[in-house]
């Protein structure tokens, strides 16, 4: 009986959060996301822990699931994904610099970063976040509430209405996966000449 009022407790939460998400946050992620592939820039996506899964799931979705036959591919990168650079930033530097140094390789004025952050304050996210903005890039925040130091200094931000990190893990999947459903069919639509 236990485990399933904890189950249902979970869910019937879950659904309250997804119906709370700003419809008008995610569209303008969509939008920035959108206008990113039209002008043929790259998008990064950096994260820790559960983010960071999330971030390499986010790269293979804008990546794979937005192609359509003739018109031009998303360029995303997930920054968490080379493990021998992390780990060597983070022995050699500072673990709060694993996102920074890989920009600095990587980042061009008017690229799109995307971070992803739970509580919007993880240093190393906040960091590359802002070394973005300050070499030209736009910055998507996604976060949980009340948001953090990532959801005041992106450009836009996505957050996800709840307390528990659980939930706001969950939510960022599946703004993950809305915002690449949206991307695909303005990119049909594109090449449809709609």
């Amino acid at each position: 009986m236990m485990t399933t009022d904890v189950i249902d407790t979970y869910l019937v939460e879950l659904e309250a959060v997804v119906r709370a998400i700003s419809r008008a946050e995610v569209e303008a992620a969509v939008m920035a996301l959108f206008e990113n592939w039209r002008e043929r820039r790259h998008v990064f996506l950096i994260g820790n822990g559960g983010s960071a899964a999330t971030a390499s799931h986010m790269a293979n979705d804008l990546n794979k699931f937005t192609i359509v036959e003739g018109q031009p591919r998303f360029r995303a990168m997930a920054l968490t994904d080379n493990v021998p650079l992390l780990t060597a930033v983070g022995n050699d530097l500072s673990y709060e610099d694993i996102f920074v140094e890989q920009l600095r390789n990587w980042l061009r004025p008017g690229d799109l970063v995307i971070g992803i952050s739970a509580s919007g304050n993880s240093r190393n996210v906040v960091k590359g976040a802002a070394y973005a903005k300050a070499h030209g890039a736009r910055v998507v925040g996604f976060c949980g509430q009340p948001g953090g130091q990532l959801a005041q200094l992106a450009d836009l931000k996505v957050i996800i209405p709840s307390s528990q990190i659980g939930q706001q893990e969950d939510g960022h999947m599946i703004l993950d996966h809305v915002i690449s459903l949206a991307l695909r069919e303005l990119i049909r639509a594109e090449g449809a000449g709609l």
